[in-house]
């Protein structure tokens, strides 16, 4: 069956799969658990039982990972300006922005400096957002990236390695959030 899946159906699987997301710390899973959380959705009566009926049954795990948990990420980063601010020793009072960015996240402050943050395991394109974004206005300042740990970066030679990329593309300030 093809039919668009109705709104009160999505809100409702929405809900149970972000539920359980917030429990699992999705964010700091690895890999292999996130399949198995995929699969064990994807089997449910209540989740990939009710969305096979509005779609292919084998397009209900990508389903379940691009339309619902990708959102989950990025709204749950989206919420983190203030931890950001508090890891690069900035007040909300400072930070006052002229432009806001998605995928990664960031901010431009009125100055040019650009601040950057998402999750570890990302770190490549984060690094490359900030000096790309400053690179392109003029004035601009790769200025700050912060990474929420995922457990890919704990590694102190990863992270030795991570901070002398930031410091080769001019990143003033480079943190992690544990």
């Amino acid at each position: 069956m093809s039919a668009a899946l109705p709104t009160d159906i999505r809100d409702r699987i929405r809900q149970k799969i972000w539920a359980k997301a917030d429990e699992l710390d999705w964010p700091r899973i690895s890999d292999v658990e996130r399949t198995t959380w995929y699969e064990n959705w994807t089997k449910d009566k209540d989740v990939g039982g009710v969305l096979s009926h509005f779609m292919d049954a084998r397009k209900v795990r990508v389903y379940i990972k691009d339309s619902l948990l990708k959102p989950y990420l990025r709204s749950r980063l989206q919420d983190g300006w203030g931890r950001v601010l508090l890891a690069i020793g900035m007040e909300q009072g400072d930070a006052s922005s002229t432009k806001s960015y998605d995928k990664p996240h960031g901010r431009q402050l009125p100055d040019g400096r650009i601040i950057c943050w998402g999750n570890s395991r990302e770190w490549k394109s984060i690094l490359i957002s900030v000096f790309e974004r400053a690179y392109r206005i003029e004035a601009g300042i790769p200025y700050a990236v912060v990474l929420m740990e995922t457990g890919n970066t704990t590694n102190a030679g990863m992270r030795e390695m991570i901070l002398d990329a930031s410091q080769r593309l001019g990143v003033r300030h480079l943190a992690w959030i544990d």
